[in-house]
């Protein structure tokens, strides 16, 4: 896999943004270099060290951090405080802490869905938006996911998924995995987080993968609570289409947008409706693609991307 390999961290911080959250915050790259901030899925998710090879680091100044409740930021899964609204202006403090005026947002799934919502609401800080797995997190998206819809084509996966569940609690899925993931019993709480990330991580890539953990991890348990708490919630906005609702908000921001034409875990669709609401975007479906950024034709294309912008 080609792109910016090898990137060596040049500061981190520790960022406290509430009475509760304490969020982990990396620099890499050009000290002086043009700011673009990576913003990571999930909800639950965390960056790695693959997050920054998208970014040549002798011309970007690169930003990455931890979201509330993941990865290196404290308190770990925790679902105090922890909104999408939260994370937007998390977004800001560090910006306004870096002393960076305006920057690239770089966000993929979940982080798509926050890049735009950031946008949305700091239009003037945003100098292009740079997206690729488009989750408009409509009830229709977490819906097809979680209940029905994804079900069809990897029915011998999502049967476990379903079968954890007891039979009479089997119409809502998500709430009766949030029952699971919030239960005083860490034992239910792992085995739920064990099923719910097993069952997401088979369908992020056109091949099934081969190597998922067997054993339930801490990012399984991250990345389970912090999505079931965000999608039962129906991400705490009060609007099932927000991002489309206020779209015109950002119809001036240069957006690119790069999607996996067999993406299963985020529809391509909504990656279409998204680019007909903006006249100022591009959208390239890459073929032989799925859900994650890493198969080689999606880390080509948001490479290419970037490097296209230092023009």
């Amino acid at each position: 896999m080609a792109g910016y390999k090898n990137q060596s961290v040049r500061e981190t911080h520790y960022l406290k943004v509430s009475d509760v959250h304490t969020l982990y915050v990396e620099e890499c790259g050009k000290f002086d270099g043009v700011p673009v901030v990576f913003l990571h899925g999930g909800p639950g998710s965390c960056i790695t060290e693959q997050a920054r090879t998208f970014f040549d680091p002798k011309y970007y100044r690169i930003i990455l951090f931890d979201q509330r409740g993941c990865g290196k930021s404290r308190p770990f899964a925790d679902l105090r405080d922890n909104t999408i609204f939260h994370l937007v202006e998390d977004i800001e403090k560090i910006r306004v802490f870096l002393g960076i005026d305006d920057w690239f947002v770089f966000g993929g799934s979940f982080g798509s869905t926050l890049a735009l919502t950031y946008a949305i609401h700091h239009p003037s800080k945003v100098k292009a938006l740079i997206l690729r797995g488009i989750f408009l997190a409509r009830r229709e998206d977490t819906q097809w996911l979680y209940q029905e819809g994804a079900s069809y084509l990897f029915p011998d996966v999502f049967e476990p998924f379903k079968n954890h569940i007891e039979e009479e609690k089997r119409d809502d899925l998500m709430r009766a995995y949030y029952e699971k993931l919030t239960s005083e019993d860490e034992t239910v709480r792992r085995e739920a987080a064990k099923q719910w990330s097993h069952w997401e991580r088979s369908i992020l890539t056109l091949l099934p993968p081969t190597d998922l953990p067997t054993e339930c991890t801490e990012d399984d348990v991250s990345l389970a609570r912090l999505e079931c708490h965000y999608f039962v919630n129906e991400m705490h906005w009060n609007e099932d289409n927000y991002i489309l609702n206020h779209i015109d908000s950002i119809k001036q921001i240069p957006t690119y947008i790069v999607h996996g034409r067999y993406d299963v875990d985020c529809r391509p669709i909504g990656a279409y409706k998204l680019h007909s609401a903006l006249e100022h975007s591009t959208l390239t479906f890459v073929d032989a693609a799925g859900h994650s950024p890493y198969e080689p034709g999606m880390f080509k294309k948001l490479v290419d991307t970037m490097d296209e912008l230092k023009k």
